[in-house]
């Protein structure tokens, strides 16, 4: 059984009415997919990223997120696996505080142009409980096996 939470969702003065709204694509997914909402006055509009180049892809929405809740944007798998675009900042947190529109940062590690077309669906968004932590300073930390040991400590196999 999920747990599930209400997400409030605005469409901004930008946002297609023509496009579908964000969903999930099988009953079991954990993400829902975002579109790019990249203008209401031409229809098929496109917008090329060029290589080494990183952009702002927009959904033309705005969330209200419950508090003590994150939304993730991650990118989706076959995108990533099919083009040479990335959703940059993986995952990307959106707080429950932050109210302006939803943006992907997508970049292009390819040698050539990448086009994102008006409505495809560019991210996938995932709702996330959020745990803060109570930073206490101390002088000393717990002894562990690992201790000190870093960035390829444990070895390969």
């Amino acid at each position: 059984m999920s747990l599930k939470v209400d997400l409030k969702i605005k469409k901004l003065d930008n946002y297609d009415e023509a496009l579908p709204f964000p969903s999930y694509e099988t009953e079991g997914a954990a993400g829902a997919d975002l579109r790019a909402c990249l203008g209401t006055d031409v229809d098929g509009e496109k917008f090329v990223i060029y290589p080494g180049q990183r952009v702002l892809i927009p959904t033309g929405l705005s969330f209200e997120i419950p508090f003590g809740y994150e939304v993730q944007i991650r990118p989706r798998s076959g995108l990533s696996l099919k083009t040479n675009l990335l959703v940059v900042n993986s995952p990307g947190t959106i707080d429950c505080d932050y109210r302006g529109e939803v943006k992907i940062i997508m970049g292009n590690f390819g040698n050539e142009e990448a086009v994102i077309n008006h409505g495809d669906r560019v991210a996938q968004m995932v709702i996330a409980p959020v745990t803060q932590a109570s930073f206490v300073l101390t002088e000393d930390l717990s002894a562990t096996e690992r201790g000190e040991g870093g960035f390829g400590s444990t070895g390969v196999k």
